[in-house]
């Protein structure tokens, strides 16, 4: 199979894995285009990539910082996507907000390009049904951080055309990760698990059975987990952990409640490594 990557990238959020996302591209030599809602959103997503292009300069994983820059560029606005060959939308985990994104991008691209999404739980043939061409569309779901991580999910919807599921393989061998591919099912693979291990985990601590860093280091050292589903949990975010729980819990049953504990933290601002607290101290 062909490792070919797409020459040109447009990624649709400039947040921590929007910005991964162009980074794991620039890495290996693609243009990337990053769109944000105005100015100022993109001149910290301008700021952050930078950082992230230097720390792989000091890694050894990049040799030259200006042309990676320069192949690095940045808009408000979906009409700089049109020759983009694949365009990732990364915004936040709001199904309107997604369906408006994709919408507006699909109706700026040329009629070779593909559209992805990188929801980490939302319905893909639900962000399908507004799109007037479903086949050239597909779930991307990287991981955090993107250019470290060793695998992107790759979801496919009942109209997904079988040659872009083979492109999307070949995308995620050119990144040098590995691939994994699952139908459209809520959660999906990784999601729905990660999420069930961390919510009991959560009812762990709630209930006096261990504290959260021993209930992560029996993971850590007896399971080998890189890292404990409490831990996790605060690098992704509480209030992400949130609201994925609570669409599983409406799609899949009860088993997906979230913990009181968890709602708790989130109401109080607790919300994790971006906030300084969460299951941890940060």
């Amino acid at each position: 199979m062909s490792t070919e990557l797409p020459a040109k990238v447009g990624v649709i959020g400039g947040g921590r894995m929007g910005i991964g996302i162009a980074h794991a591209f620039l890495l290996r030599g693609c243009e990337a285009i990053v769109v944000e809602r105005d100015s100022a959103a993109a001149t910290s997503a301008q700021q952050r990539l930078e950082r992230l292009l230097l720390k792989s300069v000091e890694r050894g994983d990049l040799s030259n910082f200006d042309v990676a820059l320069e192949r690095a560029m940045f808009s408000v606005s979906t009409g700089e996507l049109g020759d983009c060959d694949l365009v990732v939308e990364a915004v936040p985990e709001d199904f309107d907000l997604k369906v408006e994104t994709l919408v507006s991008a699909e109706g700026v691209l040329k009629d070779s390009a593909y559209l992805a999404t990188n929801t980490s739980s939302l319905s893909v043939d639900a962000l399908a049904e507004r799109l007037s061409a479903p086949q050239r569309f597909i779930g991307l779901h990287f991981f955090n951080p993107v250019p470290a991580s060793a695998l992107i999910e790759i979801v496919v919807g009942d109209k997904t055309d079988p040659g872009l599921v083979d492109k999307a393989k070949a995308w995620t061998q050119g990144l040098e990760k590995t691939p994994v591919v699952v139908t459209d099912s809520p959660g999906f693979a990784s999601s729905r698990l990660g999420v069930c291990i961390a919510l009991e985990a959560m009812r762990m601590v709630e209930e006096g059975v261990a504290s959260a860093r021993d209930i992560d280091a029996a993971m850590e050292l007896g399971y080998k987990h890189p890292s404990g589903p409490l831990k996790t949990t605060d690098i992704v975010g509480l209030d992400v952990r949130l609201h994925i729980a609570e669409y599983l819990a409406a799609e899949l049953g009860e088993r997906f409640t979230p913990p009181q504990i968890l709602r708790d933290k989130v109401a109080a601002g607790e919300l994790g490594r971006k906030s300084g607290k969460g299951f941890y101290d940060w």
